[in-house]
């Protein structure tokens, strides 16, 4: 069973013997109290073209000190030392929980032994007066080898400092004045496994190399990385989103909160620009990779909007005075939320473990990595990138108009809908467009924003209704009262009409002369 513990260090380089400084006199700090020495030994596991170590992620398994085990340390903030670490118990194989947790990495390649680390630790803990842990610090010997035959060994000595769960990290840097003040420095590695690869296999000459990841791995940086063209814009929107799809696929797998929200955004940032961008990327190429990603949304909505409606009904019932709440309202929609999450999550968990998704991946992959683009690619971005926002906006208006020609109703109720989606297409062209187009272009999916809210507090409402008249059958049906669950529904109702109302007064806000105006068309 893998177990997760939030990870807040900062490492200093040190030379062996290095003695510490007072520590007691830290704000806060009663006592420095020694725990001794440990023999650790981690074997570090990777893909061999090293697919972990390009993403800031770290896979280890470690025999020696009070942590024995497999460790999985997955970034949260490289800059503040930020990542969460999921253990799992000894064994001679990766952990299939962990496995999971680096799939969209790994995919089908081998994770293989990469790197070996020795280290003898010396551990102190600060205390404060109560005797509780605030911060562990540990000073290490490190030996460093390649597993592969004939690597160099390495070695070289450290200090980390580690916050406590739950401590106030504003200790650190406390701690971090005191260690300056005696000549101690911030280390430029943020891992052993990044200093252990970076000085076990030198990059090829000529390539220039950071460590701005923290991972120790080689990152190219060419000078003429900044976008120019049209294409080029449209291409660094695809990356960032296909790096965020990858990147929250371990937070969804362990049901981390917005994850599935923010999974599910990426897919549909990319799917729109595929559709905005047909100017500039051969749709005969990305079609098909946009109806995949319109499958993965699919399936990850059926996780997320139960989460959504949840909560909005929790809401609705906690609003209420106890008078109005008759029958087991809240254990009733409890059962229910509970039966339908426990489903979702299965199915999204099995997603991203089936070879569909991992095609997807790979597709992505391919894409970027041999862009189908068009000649009007190769165009300035102002105006190709206007003309796509344009458009769809063009697209949206028609939408709004036809929906608000109609009567109130089921068709008018659908009609919004597909206006909703019109809304977030165009706000995602602005958004895309913002880097090359800057404040006009933030504007403008500011106002599409706006609509968008408006829609889909109409469609959230309508979503809702839909579930409370399917609770509201089951408590009758179980001889309970259905009152509350007919009051909350024409309070939905009630909100669905008011949506309704306010539409045309934030649609005349996004108006054809006020978008063409903030774009500079």
């Amino acid at each position: 069973m893998a177990e997760t513990k939030r990870e807040i260090e900062r490492k200093y380089d040190v030379t062996a013997g290095t003695e510490l400084p007072d520590l007691t006199s830290v704000t806060g700090v009663a006592d420095v109290v020694d725990r001794g020495t440990a023999e650790l030994d981690a074997v570090y596991w990777d893909t061999p073209d090293e697919r972990l170590a390009a993403a800031s992620i770290t896979l280890r398994r470690r025999t020696g000190g009070h942590d024995a085990g497999w460790h999985l340390k997955l970034p949260v903030s490289l800059a503040e030392g930020v990542r969460d670490e999921v253990r799992a118990p000894l064994s001679e194989a990766v952990p299939r929980a962990l496995l999971g947790l680096v799939r969209a990495r790994v995919r089908e390649a081998e994770l293989v032994p990469l790197l070996r680390l020795e280290t003898s630790r010396h551990v102190r803990h600060l205390v404060d007066e109560k005797g509780d842990l605030l911060a562990e610090v540990s000073l290490d010997a490190v030996r460093a080898e390649r597993c592969a035959p004939g690597g160099e060994r390495i070695g070289w000595s450290e200090l980390e400092v580690e916050l406590a769960d739950d401590g106030d990290p504003k200790l650190l840097d406390k701690v971090d004045k005191k260690l300056r003040k005696a000549g101690v420095r911030r280390s430029t590695w943020s891992s052993k496994l990044g200093r252990a690869l970076r000085t076990t296999a030198p990059p090829d000459p000529g390539t220039h190399w950071t460590d701005e990841e923290g991972t120790g791995h080689a990152v190219v940086r060419l000078d003429d990385d900044t976008p120019v063209t049209a294409g080029d814009h449209v291409l660094a929107h695809l990356r960032a989103q296909r790096d965020a799809l990858v990147s929250l696929d371990p937070a969804v797998r362990r049901d981390l909160p917005d994850s599935v929200h923010q999974m599910r955004v990426a897919t549909r940032r990319m799917r729109s620009a595929f559709k905005s961008y047909r100017k500039i990327l051969d749709r005969t190429v990305t079609d098909p990779v946009g109806e995949e990603l319109k499958w993965l949304a699919a399936e990850l909505g059926v996780d997320r909007d139960q989460e959504v409606l949840t909560e909005r009904l929790t809401g609705r019932i906690g609003a209420l005075p106890r008078t109005l709440l008759l029958g087991p309202v809240r254990g009733r929609l409890r059962i229910w939320t509970v039966a339908r999450r426990a489903g979702s999550r299965r199915r999204t968990v099995a997603v991203l473990d089936g070879k569909r998704y991992l095609a997807l991946l790979d597709s992505l992959d391919a894409l970027l990595a041999a862009p189908p683009l068009r000649s009007a690619a190769a165009a300035p971005p102002e105006k190709a990138l206007t003309t796509a926002a344009l458009k769809d906006y063009a697209r949206l208006a028609t939408r709004v108009e036809h929906a608000l020609d109609l009567p109130p109703g089921h068709e008018r109720d659908l009609a919004l809908h597909d206006a909703r989606k019109a809304a977030k297409r165009a706000r995602y062209a602005g958004e895309a467009a913002t880097p090359a187009l800057g404040k006009p272009a933030k504007r403008f999916a500011k106002r599409m924003k706006s609509v968008q809210k408006v829609l889909g507090d109409h469609q959230d409402s309508v979503v809702a209704r839909e579930a409370l008249r399917a609770l509201a059958i089951q408590a009758h049906l179980a001889g309970e009262s259905a009152f509350t669950w007919g009051l909350l529904y024409g309070q939905e109702e009630a909100a669905g009409r008011d949506r309704e109302r306010e539409l045309p007064e934030v649609w005349a806000e996004a108006s054809r002369a006020k978008v063409r105006s903030a774009l500079g068309a």
